[in-house]
């Protein structure tokens, strides 16, 4: 059994037709990355700054647009996934991990900004996201942030500039 990688556009005409299969690239290489070999399932929200915003201000109470949101399901030490933890998908016995949501206007304009396109930046921020999921985080700008920072740059490899 495969990883599921459930993806919904929240509104029609939100364009890069090509987000799919870049995410569910990205996805797979990052849980590979990480030693996940348990099969699991992710939920995917495509959106754009406005769908973004205001989920980020109702679940965080920010009022402002921002590139991706990570929602895990379970707790998970980073480098350490622990399926035991994790829900179960009544349909297929999959792990559920968690879900995303990511602006691909946000993601098109920060490709654009930072010079490396919207191709790298989705597998970037869908990295990103998937760390969250398991586990990482950058609440600081210490030991932790540090470590996130250096596992997205060895899973981007060859995908980053």
């Amino acid at each position: 059994m495969k990883h599921q990688i459930s993806l919904s556009r929240e509104k029609r005409g939100l364009g890069h037709p090509e987000a799919a299969a870049l995410i569910k690239d990205a996805v797979r290489t990052a849980l590979a990355a990480e030693g996940v070999s348990e099969p699991c399932l992710i939920g995917v929200v495509l959106t754009d700054d406005e769908g973004i915003r205001r989920v980020n201000r109702e679940f965080r109470g920010v009022d402002r647009a921002t590139d991706v949101l990570s929602f895990p399901f379970s707790e998970q030490l980073p480098g350490a996934f622990d399926a035991a933890a994790c829900e179960r998908d009544p349909e297929s016995g999959r792990a559920l991990l968690g879900d995303m949501m990511i602006s691909l206007e946000r993601c098109a304009a920060q490709g654009e900004e930072f010079g490396h396109g919207f191709e790298r930046e989705i597998r970037y921020l869908t990295v990103h996201s998937v760390l969250h999921l398991l586990g990482y985080d950058h609440v600081d700008e210490g030991k932790m942030k540090k470590q996130m920072r250096e596992r997205e740059k060895e899973i981007m490899g060859d995908k980053d500039e």
